[in-house]
């Protein structure tokens, strides 16, 4: 690749015989050839440049619409406007953390729809933000109302140091770091990803991956366009909604690249069940990139056993390990080769100490997922407390350096003091081990609860779940757990409590409620402990409580309180017709837990996935009668059903 910039990739490509398919639905796609992404991305930057966007100016995108995300996204990169992509999300969360945002970068555009504009001005009037909304509103384009792109903007030539866009960090912050990536950055984990994986004009690419996460936007568009490689994007909603369809693409394209993390592989397979595929074809898939998260082995295995007749060879998996800071991608394993893992003894995996296995037999083992060596271009160390390299086969801090590696977060000194060495080693957070030099991630020195591929900031997660009534800074926390047998982190909340178990009942159930309405997740478990541990420092000591929780220490207590819960229950038989159906939907996408009619959704578990399934199935059954956004005001099988009837009589009417 000889191009410096993603503006010189962009004009490079506009004559290249390739296209971007946009799958919006099994039988409904749009195909948009690369010559005409550049005439529309110039089209929006002569709109966006009217309103007085200029060279360093901040642009906050703000679209679930694919097309619409990725033409406004070049369109901005054209005129040397810096694109800041942020999810736009179900919860209040997210649009919290698009003011929070707007805030730190000064003055910004905004580039959204009209629903979310509106959306997002209701709330901010709701949290006495309205001032900061109407500085964004006064520069904001609407993309839906776009109706001509004949106009070329003029284009702001880049050079290989300017900011190319900023990568806020993903899930729920109240105070979200921007990674900020420079068009060397980008260019240079382009060149090294290429090299190490392959890439090349014969490759056909799928992703439902969200293009505000790295991997879908720089790891399944960017580095696909910047290669010329045929490229397919299905909404991450259709895959939530209809995973299947997945696969049945990949076949019908002859895909030969795939991603997800480990929360879409489980996905894939709690939908697909007990059920066999026909008439597909993955022979053709060479590489299915697994990252963004912690890797279960166990659950690689169980895919690729599920998917073997379905011709996709084993050596397609492929576990890497990479990250915003690095622009994607830090260790790639050779293409071609089998995944491998390593069963470690949980107790022998000790920061500066060498890592010890375990045998065949051992219960406190963890396998971990062997993500290869660093990709050309960038260095990767294993380091102790005071940052001097370890030995192979010792557990330390993992440290990257490189040309695709940031040079500091946005308008964050103190962070990048902090994160950045003078010589330019970056500290992940993470923590891992090289053994005979191939990687294995073991943990996280930075407290980062990793959930449905995203991470979220324990500090974040308690702001929303200190609302509960009683509850206040340092009664809460918030951590990842992984029981024996769990395929993935389980948010798990400890919270403060020497009172009665019959107290807590309420307690437990108000948090629950909280974080699953706020932040779209679910919280698996709500732990009463009579003491926090905490430094000396008073700094909260999270893997105490996480490793005493694993070693089943709060057993007694979790059984007591769901025999309280039982005996609590109230009971009501769900009324006929609406009701009744919408009960059993509600039951269908909550399997294993007991849905009573007047139960809060929010209260027994349903995160934001499981709101779009119930939603998918309501859309059915009722076509166009209830939004997704309803959910959240009618959170019972008894209240939605009333709202349905209300709407279903007025139409009828």
């Amino acid at each position: 690749m000889q191009h410096a910039t993603l503006t010189e990739i962009l004009e490079a490509n506009r004559t290249a015989p390739r296209s971007i398919h946009y799958l919006e639905g099994e039988h409904d796609e749009r195909v948009v050839p690369f010559g005409e992404l550049y005439e529309r991305a110039l089209g929006i930057l002569w709109h966006l440049q009217k309103l007085g966007a200029d060279r360093g100016d901040k642009l906050i995108v703000f679209l679930n619409h694919n097309e619409q995300f990725i033409d406004g996204f070049w369109a901005a990169l054209s005129g040397g406007i810096v694109p800041v992509p942020l999810a736009v999300g179900i919860s209040d969360e997210h649009r919290h953390k698009l003011l929070r945002i707007a805030r730190l970068l000064g003055d910004p555009f905004l580039y959204t729809d009209r629903k979310n504009l509106d959306r997002l001005g209701a709330f901010a009037e709701s949290v006495g933000e309205s001032a900061t909304f109407e500085r964004l509103k006064r520069r904001a384009f609407l993309a839906d109302s776009l109706d001509d792109v004949a106009r070329a903007g003029r284009v702001v030539r880049a050079t290989p140091d300017d900011v190319a866009f900023i990568q806020f960090s993903s899930g729920s912050t109240s105070a979200p770091k921007g990674i900020v990536l420079t068009h060397r950055n980008v260019v240079a984990n382009c060149r090294s990803t290429t090299a190490a994986a392959g890439f090349n004009e014969h490759d056909v690419s799928l992703s439902w991956m969200p293009l505000t996460h790295d991997m879908g936007l720089i790891g399944k568009h960017i580095f696909m366009f910047a290669n010329r490689i045929e490229n397919h994007l299905m909404p991450t909603e259709l895959f939530i909604r209809r995973p299947l369809l997945w696969p049945k693409f990949a076949s019908e394209r002859r895909a030969t690249i795939l991603s997800a993390p480990n929360f879409g592989y489980r996905h894939f397979l709690k939908v697909l069940g007990d059920r066999q595929l026909e008439s597909l074809d993955l022979s053709a898939v060479r590489l299915m990139f697994n990252g963004a998260e912690p890797i279960s082995v166990e659950l690689c295995n169980e895919f690729m056993e599920r998917m073997a007749p379905h011709g996709l060879k084993r050596t397609a998996m492929f576990p890497v390990y990479g990250l915003a800071e690095a622009t994607l991608a830090a260790t790639f394993p050779v293409p071609g080769t089998v995944y491998s893992a390593i069963r470690f003894d949980r107790h022998r995996l000790v920061l500066g100490a060498p890592a010890g296995r375990a045998g065949a037999d051992a219960r406190d083992a963890l396998s971990l997922m062997n993500v290869g060596r660093p990709i050309p271009g960038t260095e990767v160390r294993i380091a102790a407390e005071d940052r001097s390299p370890l030995p192979d086969g010792h557990v330390g801090h993992l440290l990257i350096r490189g040309e695709n590696v940031t040079k500091g977060y946005y308008e964050a000194p103190e962070i990048n003091a902090r994160t950045i060495t003078a010589d330019g080693w970056l500290d992940t957070g993470d923590l891992g081990v090289f053994v005979d030099g191939d990687l294995y991630i073991t943990g996280r020195a930075k407290e980062i609860i990793f959930v449905n591929g995203q991470n979220y900031y324990p500090h974040d997660l308690e702001e929303i779940a200190q609302r509960a009534e009683g509850l206040e800074l340092g009664k809460v926390v918030a951590a990842g757990t992984r029981p024996a047998g769990a395929e993935g982190d389980q948010l798990t909340f400890f919270i403060l409590h020497r009172g009665s178990l019959e107290d807590f009942l309420p307690v437990a159930a108000e948090v629950t409620r909280l974080v699953n309405e706020h932040a779209g997740l679910e919280v698996a478990h709500v732990v009463p402990v009579k003491r926090i541990p905490k430094t000396t420092s008073g700094k909260i000591q999270r893997v105490q409580l996480e490793e005493a929780f694993v070693a089943g220490e709060f057993v007694d207590e979790m059984v007591a309180l769901e025999r309280l819960r039982e005996a609590h229950h109230g009971h009501r038989d769900a009324g006929a017709g609406v009701e009744s159906k919408i009960k059993a939907i509600c039951d269908g996408a909550l399997p294993g837990k007991r849905v009573e009619v007047d139960d809060n959704l929010f209260e027994i578990g349903a995160s934001s996935l499981t709101l779009i399934q119930i939603h998918e199935e309501i859309d059915k059954e009722y076509p166009g009668i209830v939004d997704l956004t309803e959910l959240f005001d009618y959170p019972t099988v008894a209240s939605l059903a009333k709202h349905v009837e209300s709407k279903l009589a007025a139409q009828r009417a």
